[in-house]
């Protein structure tokens, strides 16, 4: 059985980078493979596939192209990764047409509601909250925003932004701000939009 890894080779601001990851793939093959009872007549072998682009960073362009070279030369029975939201989008469309399964430490996205532990459950629980202290008129959603990269906080909000209007009596604003913002701004728009 081969398993399809597709992270990012060098980049270890990403904590799914292959040089943390790749021990634990190698291990856990090497486990596996060592125990007959678990998969009689299989072995474990993995191949590898880069998702950063030319900068070192995880690539929406690279991880999709990287992922159909490995189904077309390996023919995977798994994919583990991409990490990046944006990166690992793409490449779960793929490997949902193929019938494989994605395992993955990114995608935190509201999108990917499949999985049992994501952003989409910190929007439910906001919304419990409400209904529970009964907070029927207004919430404001403020969190940082990096436009580049895999911008973790702005998917960690999209749960909460996409859930509260559920309530249907409530008024769910974003604000967004960025180093070097004005800060004062936003501590004016907390006191007198928030609660």
């Amino acid at each position: 059985l081969t398993l399809a890894v597709v992270l990012p080779r060098r980049n270890l601001t990403y904590p799914w980078a292959w040089p943390r990851v790749g021990p634990a793939v190698s291990l856990a093959a090497a486990a596996v493979n060592s125990r007959r009872d678990l998969l009689p007549g299989f072995a474990v072998r993995w191949v590898f596939g880069d998702s950063e682009d030319r900068h070192g960073v995880c690539s929406e362009m690279a991880a999709p192209l990287v992922a159909v070279d490995l189904w077309l030369a390996h023919r995977p029975a798994a994919f583990l990764g991409p990490g990046c939201v944006y990166s690992a989008a793409p490449v779960a469309r793929f490997t949902g047409h193929w019938q494989l399964p994605l395992v993955t430490a990114g995608a935190e996205a509201h999108g990917f509601d499949d999985k049992s532990e994501d952003h989409r459950n910190l929007g439910e629980l906001g919304v419990r909250l409400h209904r529970r202290f009964n907070w029927t008129r207004r919430a404001l959603l403020v969190y940082w925003d990096e436009p580049a990269g895999d911008r973790p906080y702005y998917f960690a909000a999209e749960g909460l932004y996409v859930q509260l209007p559920t309530l249907r009596n409530l008024t769910v604003m974003d604000v967004v701000f960025r180093d070097g913002g004005n800060f004062s701004f936003i501590i004016q728009e907390i006191k007198a939009k928030g609660r």
